[in-house]
């Protein structure tokens, strides 16, 4: 009897590494981008895609494990480029900055290229998919990577609790990178965002 694998996301099923997988990921992606998530039923996707419904069921068991790759992916590539973004930092406060900067130029870009995706990014906020709460645990991670380095610097303060200070600049950051509450403060962008990270950098220092 073979194995079923253990290393796939929720909802995914099937072989690890399959072409017809991303096949209808990259599907559903174009879908999804023209239709929006919510309008949108696997029945629509079999029929676009030319699979018969069942056989995307081979891979995925409902329609949010397919958002749900399409999030990961989505969130994937803009850790990237935050992290390329901090490898280039010297200093803890530059990571910090620069980090602040580009998850919001980021969350806002997503926001008006591809509105449709973006509001794939709400329904998983709203529903707490594993994607966008991996998303969040590598933000707070990345976060205290950067204080740890910047205590060790002589940058930071080192008095407040490491968890105190992470959860609390990452909830000053929602209302920029949050896709349920970025949109509600599109009009205050850039200069909301810079004076929050001043403020958090005024807050860390010894």
């Amino acid at each position: 009897m073979t194995d079923l694998p253990t290393d796939l996301p929720a909802g995914q099923r099937g072989p690890s590494d399959h072409m017809i997988r991303d096949q209808i990921i990259g599907a559903a992606h174009d879908h999804f981008s023209h239709y929006g998530y919510g309008k949108t039923t696997v029945s629509d996707l079999a029929k676009d895609i030319g699979f018969s419904k069942a056989y995307i069921y081979k891979f995925f068991d409902s329609k949010q494990a397919i958002g749900e790759a399409i999030c990961a992916r989505q969130l994937g590539s803009i850790l990237q480029e935050v992290e390329a973004v901090l490898a280039s930092s010297e200093t803890a406060t530059e990571k910090l900055r620069k980090m602040s900067e580009r998850l919001t130029a980021l969350s806002v870009e997503l926001f008006f290229t591809d509105r449709k995706l973006y509001d794939i990014a709400v329904h998983s906020c709203i529903e707490k998919w594993s994607s966008s709460q991996s998303y969040i645990v590598r933000i707070k991670e990345i976060l205290a990577s950067i204080i740890v380095e910047g205590r060790e610097a002589g940058e930071f303060e080192r008095k407040t609790p490491l968890d105190e200070v992470c959860r609390s600049i990452a909830g000053a950051m929602q209302p920029f990178v949050s896709p349920l509450m970025l949109q509600y403060n599109l009009d205050d962008l850039p200069r909301a965002s810079n004076e929050m990270i001043n403020l958090v950098l005024r807050s860390l220092a010894p």
